[in-house]
């Protein structure tokens, strides 16, 4: 975020913070007071935002929710009470991130409760999908702050741990979960629903208790921040994990899992380190894009320590999102050069829903219930 966006927000928080709480009352009511933003009605998302004196609106977002192109493309509706409409015909359960433009600018869900860090999140659904929030016991995910020995400076993770963990003195295994590339360890909670997929397979008994770690993959100002991720891992946030957390640590009760950018840096804490996990899952991932995979194979030595990795990883899997995603070539030419340098590995597509949220969901769903069994 640019400096004078930061001024501009806190003058406007300031702002904000000197009003009287009720100032709200003292104005004429609006449509605005009582405007539901987001509405799921008969199969389709509505959105709607309060803006009177816009002389234009439009809205944009996570691609396999609101459609850039082609006949789908959300219409507009400006209500004379200064409301505008957004549906999107047969919207499909799912978290997504998006925002309005009102007049060039764009403006994040001021009626959201949802907003995050950088998005708000709508989630479509009647409350029954595998991601929603259900009347089951629920763990915590809190934020924590480490000292990162590669990078120099602290860093933030987030941390699952499942309902019960706070008094119990059973040790439990760990995941460690990365999130893709233009995101933040804050993307896994939230899009991602990490959080509600694991409460509501533990109380199914869909699952083993674990404790699931989903750090930062993002470096800032790194050309090519897999190879210092993959130090951090294992120089900081395991052990930090270790310290901090009662927890087996041995490696039958180590996993390792990310998508895209962050199913790079998997594979390459996984495959410079054989001795680590057991359980591996790569996601809308492959080598290096644009690296001759032959010589990926050879700078993490993968054929070198093919039959450790095929020893120690009691899970190698690949999967993907169908032909759609973006990664599907790319992950192609990766397992030829697995086949190649005689590793083992299983690939599997839970979704057809390409590069995106709807995929990754599916495989958290499907990786928590097989891993530690």
């Amino acid at each position: 975020m640019k400096t004078i966006t930061k001024l501009t927000l806190a003058a406007a928080l300031c702002a904000a913070a000197a009003l009287p709480a009720s100032a709200q009352s003292w104005g004429v009511r609006t449509p605005n007071d009582t405007l539901r933003s987001v509405r799921f009605v008969g199969g389709d998302a509505v959105f709607s935002i309060y803006a009177p004196k816009a002389r234009q609106v439009s809205i944009a977002g996570d691609g396999d929710l609101i459609p850039y192109f082609g006949e789908n493309v959300p219409k507009v509706e400006e209500r004379p009470d200064g409301v505008w409409t957004f549906t999107i015909k047969n919207a499909q359960p799912g978290n997504y991130r998006y925002h309005f433009i009102v007049d060039g600018v764009r403006v994040y869900d001021p009626k959201n409760e949802f907003a995050g860090e950088t998005s708000a999140i709508a989630t479509i659904g009647d409350g029954s999908e595998f991601f929603a929030l259900k009347d089951v016991p629920h763990g915590a995910v809190s934020q924590r702050y480490y000292w990162s020995e590669t990078l120099g400076c602290y860093r933030r993770m987030h941390v699952w741990t499942p309902a019960g963990y706070e008094t119990s003195k059973k040790k439990l295994p760990v995941l460690y979960l990365i999130h893709g590339g233009g995101d933040t360890d804050n993307s896994w909670p939230g899009v991602g629903a990490a959080g509600f997929i694991l409460d509501n397979l533990l109380a199914e008994g869909k699952m083993q208790p674990m404790i699931v770690v989903m750090p930062n993959g993002t470096i800032e100002n790194v050309p090519n921040e897999v190879p210092p991720f993959a130090q951090d891992m294992v120089k900081s946030i395991i052990p930090f994990i270790e310290s901090n957390y009662p927890i087996l640590t041995d490696r039958r009760h180590r996993a390792i899992a990310g998508l895209s950018m962050g199913g790079m840096e998997t594979m390459e804490t996984a495959f410079s380190n054989p001795d680590m996990f057991s359980y591996v899952w790569v996601l809308s991932s492959s080598f290096m894009p644009g690296a001759d995979p032959v010589a990926e194979s050879k700078r993490l030595n993968v054929k070198q320590n093919a039959e450790k990795m095929n020893r120690n990883f009691v899970q190698l899997t690949f999967a993907q999102g169908g032909p759609a995603d973006i990664a599907y070539r790319n992950c192609q030419n990766t397992l030829k050069q697995l086949d190649a340098d005689g590793v083992k590995y299983e690939y599997i597509e839970n979704s057809q829903a390409g590069h995106s949220w709807t995929t990754w969901r599916a495989d958290l769903y499907t990786l928590a219930q097989r891993i530690f069994k």
